[in-house]
């Protein structure tokens, strides 16, 4: 007969992706793990297999609480332009402590290149996901005149969602908020019409 599990499998992974996300994974020990978490190495392997498996689901975590927030701020309402600066405002994060760790797909992505199979297809779905939900705004917006016409939701969506992906490059390079700011401004400046 197995023992029951005695920790929050939840509040372990958000904990496991903190930990990931500030160290990356190369650099993240188990000892960092179970020192943040509480939970022995064994009772983590128990449920998560490995590092690696823990990591991915840290992942997938990470993608899912980020997609929910900015589905959020789409299902709130308002018009497209409002929506964008809504985004824009919630990527000025840099005001606090936790900005320096930047995105954590982005450093992802940075630290494993091409390398795990798996681990890019994570972020890729993020990074295509995060594309999608932006072209879909740009595209509402367009339809009503709000945003310019000059190039397709496509286009318009993809430079938006690398101009996310880059100011996390900057935040996590210590680049002062006021440049980042001045680069989301420029970006989400070029939707209007």
């Amino acid at each position: 007969m197995s023992r029951p599990r005695e920790f929050d499998v939840d509040k372990v992974l958000n904990q496991s992706m903190e930990v990931f996300w500030a160290k990356g994974y190369k650099a993240t020990s188990f000892e960092d793990l179970t020192n943040k978490t509480h939970v022995k190495k064994q009772s983590l392997y128990g449920v998560f297999e490995d590092k690696r498996s823990l990591f991915l689901k840290a992942l997938a975590l990470y993608r899912a609480q980020n997609l929910e927030s900015l589905r959020e701020m789409v299902d709130q309402g308002g018009s497209p332009t409002e929506i964008l600066n809504a985004v824009k405002s919630a990527s000025l994060y840099s005001k606090n402590e936790d900005s320096r760790n930047g995105c954590l797909m982005v450093n992802t992505a940075l630290e494993f290149g091409m390398s795990d199979e798996e681990v890019t297809n994570e972020v890729e779905r993020m990074f295509s996901d995060v594309q999608l939900v932006l072209e879909e705004v740009i595209s509402k917006g367009q339809a009503i005149g709000e945003i310019t016409t000059r190039f397709t939701s496509k286009e318009l969506g993809a430079f938006l969602a690398n101009a996310l992906r880059g100011t996390r490059i900057l935040e996590k390079t210590g680049v002062p908020v006021e440049q980042i700011e001045t680069i989301l401004n420029t970006s989400f400046g070029l939707m209007k019409k």
